[in-house]
């Protein structure tokens, strides 16, 4: 185990990000301090774990720079994957490096970590079996638990998002999506869609059609106002990095899987639930289908519905 202080390079997408956190509570567990490097808009999203040190870098920043912002004296560092971080590490001559051991990041190292390649499972274990070849204990339940925001969930409240970050093929169909909020709409719900800056304007879509009757949630991957998603009591998501970070809000999920692999993929913790409809070429991993987007298509209104209401109580 590491004496000093580890300095870790957080993964530069969002839904990696959310999955390195468990593994990021463990190192702090385990007595030593720790930092974070990580872009910009991630900042307020690691700075949610109480007692950890942040520094972030611009979009633009190169390496040099990034590695003449590093500040403390830091003993070691872990990177997952190449980056921006993972370069400013070498570059700032931080003396023990060590990271998951792959060809492009082997340069960059010198304690390369070589991972056991077994059976498919969770994204979350690839950050975790990094520091477990630490001799730290990962098997915890608090690692897994959502951020402590203090905010308490609004009871029969629920959030829309149909877009999804991942590509058009990770959508449901947006009629399937008004029929979702005029059902919860005639159950007596607070609905919300969320809308996206940018995207393909679904949210904005959705929104329209179902009316007056709905609230907008002005929405920005990489904005501040990830942590709202914890005022629902349900969202319900397109696969995207959305459901992850509601998940780390505090927000129970419904995510809708297609051509992703929810046993890879799915949020962390038990209390969410995934519907998805098997079809022959899933899980294809693919941003735009092909085919037909027979995954999305052939999903009907009714299960969705059904993991909602039981979540819903």
């Amino acid at each position: 185990m590491i004496a000093g202080g580890m300095l870790v390079a957080a993964p530069e997408r969002w839904d990696e990000a959310c999955f390195a956190v468990p593994a990021v509570r463990a190192l702090m567990a385990a007595g030593m301090t720790v930092g974070v490097v990580c872009p910009g808009d991630q900042r307020g999203f690691w700075e949610s774990l109480k007692g950890l040190v942040v520094m972030d870098f611009s979009p633009r920043s190169k390496p040099k720079v990034v590695a003449a912002g590093i500040s403390g004296t830091w003993e070691a560092s872990l990177a997952w994957d190449t980056g921006v971080a993972a370069e400013a590490f070498k570059i700032a001559g931080i003396s023990r490096r060590l990271g998951i051991a792959e060809r492009k990041l082997n340069k960059l190292l010198t304690h390369p970590l070589e991972l056991r390649v077994g059976p498919l499972e969770h994204r979350v274990r690839r950050y975790l079996a990094a520091v477990e070849l630490l001799g730290i204990d990962t098997e915890r339940a608090e690692f897994f638990v959502p951020a402590d925001l203090g905010i308490r969930p609004i009871d029969g409240s629920v959030l829309l998002c149909p877009g999804s970050d991942f590509g058009p093929s990770h959508e449901w169909p947006i009629e399937r999506w008004l029929e979702m909020g005029l059902k919860l709409l005639d159950a007596g719900k607070s609905v919300s869609v969320a809308v996206e800056d940018g995207g393909r304007g679904l949210g904005q879509m959705l929104a329209a059609r179902l009316g007056d009757g709905v609230e907008i949630f002005p929405w920005s991957l990489g904005g501040e106002a990830w942590w709202l998603l914890a005022n629902h009591a349900v969202v319900i998501a397109a696969d995207g990095s959305l459901p992850h970070l509601a998940a780390h809000a505090g927000a129970t999920c419904v995510t809708l899987f297609g051509p992703n692999d929810p046993t890879w993929k799915r949020p962390l913790g038990r209390r969410h639930a995934v519907v998805k409809h098997h079809v022959e070429c899933a899980p294809c991993l693919l941003a735009k289908c092909p085919l037909d987007r027979r995954c999305q298509v052939e999903l009907e209104t009714e299960r969705v519905w059904r993991a909602v209401a039981e979540k819903l109580g």
